[in-house]
């Protein structure tokens, strides 16, 4: 419990010590790590075979067994190319579409925050630094408010929250769009193969 209240005052300090630019970054911090948590579990392949592969295995029969973009799309494909649909690549492009659109949501969010924070922090750096000419103007080294001391420190606190807050979002922000992109790319290559490929229709009936 100690512990925790050790936590709870430093967190005080530090929203103080930061000013009023403080809570919109501490806001986006949980926002941009939510919509980064959002984006790894809506990654998930299910498979990492490749599409011809998965193809090959429901042939025999075999899906696969763990949820993911991948296994989602292959049982909507194989359901449509045992219809004999006209125009099947179409009726796939619908069917993605959900699948498609799970890849890219919060894409737009995280890369606001990302970049967005530092200007946030470099808004809070400007602000501790007015209020430290101010106390040079008022020769007030120390005041209720801080002084040249709390306004140097609010310059940096923010400075350095916003840094935190956008670089590791930047770094893990890249890492999921290449991942994004090599699933859309695996995506359109299913599409290929549905297209040119007859499928058997015995599938499904065991689990990988």
């Amino acid at each position: 419990m100690s512990i925790l209240t050790e936590f709870y005052k430093d967190f005080l300090f530090f929203m103080d010590a930061g000013g009023y630019v403080m809570p919109p970054l501490v806001l986006a911090t949980v926002i941009l790590w939510y919509a980064i948590g959002y984006r790894y579990a809506a990654l998930r392949r299910g498979s990492e075979r490749s599409p011809r592969v998965l193809i090959e295995r429901a042939r025999k029969g075999v899906m696969p067994k763990r949820e993911g973009v991948m296994s989602r799309a292959l049982r909507k494909g194989l359901k449509l190319k045992e219809r004999n649909l006209p125009h099947l690549r179409r009726f796939l492009d619908e069917a993605f579409a959900e699948e498609e659109s799970e890849l890219r949501r919060y894409q737009v969010l995280i890369t606001t925050i990302v970049l967005t924070a530092p200007l946030l922090g470099l808004l809070g750096t400007v602000v501790g630094m007015i209020e430290t000419f101010d106390s040079l103007g008022d020769l007030s080294l120390f005041s209720q408010s801080g002084g040249i001391a709390g306004g140097i420190s609010q310059a940096l606190f923010t400075t350095q929250m916003g840094l935190a807050v956008a670089i590791p979002g930047l770094i893990v922000n890249g890492m999921l769009h290449r991942k994004q992109r090599e699933i859309q790319l695996e995506l359109a290559q299913l599409k290929d193969i549905l297209c040119g490929d007859p499928i058997v229709e015995e599938h499904g009936s065991r689990r990988a």
